[in-house]
Formats: structure tokens, C-alpha cells, sequence
């Protein structure tokens, strides 16, 4: 299966998931888990803006940084941007953060308001180079379009 028809059968499953919950925790905890598990990446999550942080929300995967100042590594850059940010090697990101050495590459998505303000990222995490693509880019942002209605 190609990755657009995987994202569009990700979509479908993650709206039935939602469609009958109301509990925001409960369905960005199994968003993460459906996108883990489904696609095979190290690390799947959620930060949400809290101030002129970024605080640790759900996620799966190993140990995570709990807290991020705007502007700081690459979930705190596409929350100042308002913009994704696929990283092919987390290395040569300027000013990357560190959370786990096992993480290579990195796309971070922003989740916006109604008002298309930043309230919160979906930072996802492989532990091998150059993973996300424009594709990648495409279905988790229709993803993420979703997600927004969540909040």
C-alpha cells in the first residue's frame, strides 16, 4: 500500500476512533498509538502550549522531554513558525533537542485553533534517517485537520 492510501485509511480509522468519543485525552492517546503502532515509528506525540512552554501531553514511545520553549528545538521552532518542519537528520538541526539518542529524523506538525493560532504539536520521531517526506507531510497534515476539531 502506498503512503497516501495509508494515510486515508489512518484518517478514516482515527475518525472512528473520535467520532463516538468526546474525551480529548482519551482521543489524542489513541491517535498516538494508532500512529505508532500503524506506521512503525520510535516515537509518537502530542505537546500542547501551555504559556511560553510546550508541555508533554500523550504520547507512546520511550521517555520524552517534558517541557520546550518556544523557538527551541524542532517542536519549539514549528510552534513559533506555525509551520511543519521535517528534519532528515536530527544532527544537523540547529539547536535539536535531544530526548532520546535512538531518534534520527523528525517531522513536527502544528495543531491550530479556529483562529489558526498554534495550541499544540504532533511531533513524530524515527530512529532511522530521512524517514518523512512530502507525503508524509500531506497525509499527517489531513490528520491533523482532524485533530483540530478535537480541541
Amino acid at each position: 500500500m502506498d503512503k497516501t492510501s495509508q494515510y486515508r485509511l489512518l484518517l478514516e480509522q482515527i475518525k472512528a476512533l473520535t467520532d463516538s468519543e468526546s474525551d480529548r485525552i482519551a482521543n489524542l492517546g489513541n491517535i498516538c498509538s494508532l500512529l505508532k503502532y500503524e506506521m512503525n515509528w520510535f516515537w509518537v506525540g502530542f505537546y500542547v502550549v501551555d504559556k511560553e512552554e510546550l508541555v508533554l501531553n500523550c504520547f507512546q514511545g520511550t521517555l520524552a522531554c517534558t517541557r520546550i520553549a518556544k523557538g527551541k528545538g524542532v517542536c519549539g521552532s514549528a510552534w513559533a513558525r506555525n509551520e511543519t518542519i521535517i528534519v532528515e537528520d536530527v544532527r544537523a538541526f540547529d539547536g535539536h533537542i535531544a530526548c532520546s539518542t535512538a531518534t534520527q529524523s523528525e517531522i513536527v506538525l502544528p495543531v491550530r485553533n479556529h483562529k489558526g493560532e498554534c495550541i499544540a504539536v504532533l511531533d513524530i520521531d524515527s530512529e532511522f534517517l530521512a524517514t518523512f517526506d512530502d507525503a508524509d507531510k500531506m497525509g499527517l497534515e489531513a490528520i491533523v485537520k482532524h485533530i483540530e476539531t478535537l480541541f
